[in-house]
């Protein structure tokens, strides 16, 4: 299955997106030096993450604009909890998916869906 290579957020606030998901997940985000006031980088927050994926937070053209993206955590109840500390919003109970693991979709501060997903073969 080909990679993620690139992925963009829409927003509707730029600086409130990235502090919310540079507090949930630990990314860089920083805004552009050139004249594009509309773009912010995601990058890890040191150089060891470098997973060869880049991202990035634009600005929402239209009002159905979204991207859903999975992000695999190491436990989806401590990351629900960071993702309401953060301003966010989880969407329904965790879900659980036999054999695979278990998966919640939140809403970023920017109502963006996106989920977290812990594998575990155990799951039930």
């Amino acid at each position: 299955m080909p990679k993620i290579a690139h992925f963009e957020i829409s927003c509707d606030d730029m600086q409130r997106a990235g502090k919310f998901y540079e507090r949930v997940f630990g990314w860089q985000v920083d805004k552009t030096d050139g004249e594009d006031d509309d773009y912010y980088l995601i990058s890890g927050a040191d150089d060891e993450d470098d997973y060869g994926v880049t991202g990035g937070l634009t600005t929402r053209a239209y009002p159905t604009d979204s991207t859903v993206i999975t992000y695999e955590v190491e436990s989806v109840d401590r990351y629900a909890k960071t993702i309401t500390e953060a301003g966010g919003k989880v969407l329904a109970p965790k879900i659980s998916l036999p054999g695979v693991g278990y998966l919640v979709y939140c809403y970023d501060t920017e109502s963006n869906i996106f989920g977290v997903m812990e594998y575990d073969e155990s799951a039930q």
